[in-house]
């Protein structure tokens, strides 16, 4: 006799959604653990996030769905705000609380101390990337070298510290707002201010604020998303070009947006466009009636079209 299959669970149908959706990540959850939560709920077909922010960390951390994860290198590579607490006088293996305090020192510095440290660390500086970091070495990240208990030489790379100010001080305790470069790390940031005052420090919380034009005032937590209607949901979604903000905006007319659509490049002097755009290497492209089209290249006399937004090309 045969065995009955148990009966198989219908599929749950995926929506085709496009947005941007600004999410404020808890504490102790990875920016993976959070995109998979937030695609379930929103029942979506495809989603990617902008930049991986640690499990110790909160924070603003924009989810692209559908044709907007085709534009989320534009924010990998954009600058990001960050409050971030230090604690001085001890340092730990991962350079935040999550790893084993590996030397302690005495804190004598003074609040005026540590303002006059942060100056030192603006502008252009050289970072060590941390061993606790995925970056990879040999195509294996250098988080798995520490975890057997290897150190593995790094060189320096230069990023670039666009504004830091001390918010709030309690020894051993200092809180900073820094707005950095891609590629900064704000423990290594810490740990070198540690350094300079000669006590150490390791990172003890870090919430991320901006991210390029997006800011954390408009973002939404997974406990509001899971309480939420599906329509309530959906009206949290930011626009695709919500990630374009900064670029200049060009619009075309009929002609030109059929051809622009087609992937032929433009030839400027046809095109009525500002200087703004015109100085620009790259913008956003829209129809006239406000539909956007996606990014393009200037340069060498022409529009070039380099992404472009399958919703508008396939009409």
């Amino acid at each position: 006799m045969t065995a009955l299959k148990p009966p198989q669970r219908p599929r749950i149908p995926r929506r085709a959604l496009d947005g941007v959706l600004l999410l404020d990540k808890p504490v102790g959850l990875s920016s993976n653990d959070a995109l998979i939560r937030a695609k379930r709920l929103y029942l979506a077909k495809k989603a990617g996030h902008t930049g991986t922010l640690d499990p110790l960390a909160s924070g603003l951390l924009p989810l692209c769905f559908g044709e907007a994860t085709k534009f989320s290198q534009d924010l990998l590579d954009a600058d990001k705000t960050y409050e971030a607490t230090m604690r001085l006088g001890v340092r730990t293996t991962t350079g935040d609380a999550e790893g084993e305090a590996i030397d302690t020192r005495e804190v004598r510095c003074e609040e005026a101390d540590v303002r006059a440290a942060l100056t030192r660390f603006t502008g252009e500086i050289v970072q060590v990337p941390p061993m606790y970091s995925a970056l990879k070495r040999d195509g294996k990240p250098l988080y798995e070298y520490a975890r057997a208990g290897q150190t593995v030489e790094r060189e320096g790379r230069t990023v670039t510290i666009h504004a830091l100010e001390l918010i709030a001080c309690a020894l051993p305790d200092a809180t900073f707002r820094v707005t950095c470069s891609k590629g900064t790390y704000v423990r290594t940031l810490a740990e070198d201010i540690g350094e300079a005052l000669d006590c150490g420090a390791h990172l003890v919380a870090l919430r991320r604020t901006s991210v390029g034009a997006l800011t954390l005032g408009h973002a939404v937590t997974l406990d509001a998303l899971s309480d939420a209607s599906e329509a309530q949901r959906d009206a949290w979604l930011q626009p695709v070009d919500a990630l374009l903000s900064t670029f200049p905006l060009v619009r075309l007319d009929e002609e030109a947006t059929r051809r622009f659509l087609h992937g032929q490049r433009l030839p400027l002097s046809a095109l009525a466009i500002g200087s703004d755009a015109r100085d620009a290497d790259r913008v956003r492209v829209y129809a006239g009636e406000g539909r956007l089209l996606g990014v393009a290249r200037v340069g060498a006399g022409v529009l070039a079209p380099e992404r472009l937004v399958v919703s508008a090309a396939s009409e």
